[in-house]
């Protein structure tokens, strides 16, 4: 059973992530078809993310209703109808159209994220769950570094003629098609045994007064911010560095996104090695250490070095998830997975003032703001390596 439930979340995570990394593609199309600038087309964003924050405890109850199982199978349904709600948005070429359709696909995605991260979470071992929760991102990473490839091909391909944001159209039926047959086939899974252990009998108050949990949120915000942020630019970044094709930007963008699936397989066994917070510390610094490299360079080293930190991304989602929950009672992790996912509403806020910044002054300093991101996760990093607990969990 436990095989089982692993096997049906890494398909779930996959799914997840490629939809989520379409995005970087859509960001840079959508700019070009309705003339936007960098605050504008980062509304893309800021749509998609800003369901995490007004989402996210409603589907967090919903999901001590009807549990973990149902609950994906509603997000998978709830994301395919996003998908499908493109077709007017081009129909009727409105950009604001655009920007609920991807509302309700983020919805989707919101609620399996709510549901999944905690399932993954407390199947098995406390003492394994960052490696394990470390091990289905990393097939959520293979989704981010497929996606940039397929949007490159049936979406930014057509934008030498394309003039109704038509691109979009033919790919997300095709996506929709996919996540109601996986909507499908997980309905007739049985992961009963597996469905939510304990009933919670805490309140929304001892949850939110656990500073842990607390400080997650801010490194979930903090975390989520950043990368998004440099994935929705770097098509636009390696452009005005390179003036190479857009189509060619985007096969780097996937080299973003392997690094940090990359990373991820690593991860595995290195946060069972090593306390997870100093991976997570270590991963922070040398993320800033690549950005300041980038800011200061020009041409190619400017470029490797900005991709060269998804690599460092890798790890510090489920570990800084997985320190937000760790003394959480038991059954109180749906509330906490709902504060936490939350906290996603970073990715709408970190790259939309970069947005601003860069529109004041150039994208090539703007990555400023995720450096101070950065920071913060290198320091709650740190702060839980100071505690005992945190660290009597190196296996």
């Amino acid at each position: 059973m436990y095989k089982k439930a692993l096997t049906s979340l890494t398909v779930l995570f996959f799914m997840m992530g490629f939809i989520t990394c379409l995005n970087d593609i859509l960001v840079p199309y959508l700019k070009a078809i309705f003339n936007l600038n960098y605050a504008q087309a980062a509304l893309v964003q800021f749509c998609f993310f800003a369901a995490y924050g007004l989402t996210s405890i409603p589907f967090s109850k919903l999901i001590e209703r009807v549990g973990y199982q149902t609950g994906m199978v509603i997000g998978f349904a709830l994301a395919a109808l996003g998908c499908l709600l493109f077709y007017p948005a081009v129909v009727m070429h409105t950009y604001v159209l655009f920007l609920g359709a991807l509302f309700v696909l983020a919805s989707g995605i919101v609620l399996l994220q709510v549901a999944a991260n905690p399932f993954v979470a407390v199947i098995g071992p406390q003492a394994t769950a960052s490696s394990r929760l470390t091990m289905v991102q990393a097939f959520n990473s293979f989704g981010t570094f497929v996606a940039p490839f397929f949007g490159a091909y049936f979406i930014l391909s057509t934008l030498a003629h394309s003039t109704n944001a038509a691109g979009v159209v033919y790919p997300y039926l095709m996506i929709a098609l996919v996540l109601v047959i996986i909507a499908v086939v997980l309905s007739r899974i049985n992961l009963t045994g597996l469905d939510s252990a304990q009933k919670d009998e805490s309140t929304w108050r001892e949850v939110v007064s656990e500073k842990g949990l607390m400080l997650g949120m801010v490194g979930i915000f903090s975390y989520v911010g950043a990368e998004v942020a440099i994935g929705s630019f770097l098509v636009n970044y390696i452009v005005s560095l390179t003036q190479m094709p857009e189509t060619q930007a985007a096969s780097l963008v996937a080299l973003y996104w392997a690094g940090a699936m990359v990373g991820r397989f690593i991860g595995i066994f290195t946060l069972k090695a090593f306390a997870p917070a100093k991976v997570l510390s270590v991963h922070a610094a040398l993320s800033i250490a690549l950005i300041i490299v980038s800011m200061n360079s020009s041409g190619m080293l400017a470029v490797y070095s900005m991709v060269l930190v998804g690599l460092c991304n890798s790890i510090m989602f489920p570990t800084i998830f997985t320190l937000g929950i760790k003394n959480l009672k038991a059954g109180q992790e749906k509330k906490g997975s709902g504060l936490l996912a939350t906290a996603i509403l970073g990715g709408a806020v970190v790259p939309m003032f970069t947005g601003l910044l860069a529109d004041s002054l150039g994208l090539h300093h703007a990555f400023i703001l995720p450096v101070v991101c950065y920071a913060y996760i290198a320091w709650l990093g740190f702060k839980n390596l100071t505690k005992a607990g945190n660290i009597s969990s190196v296996s």
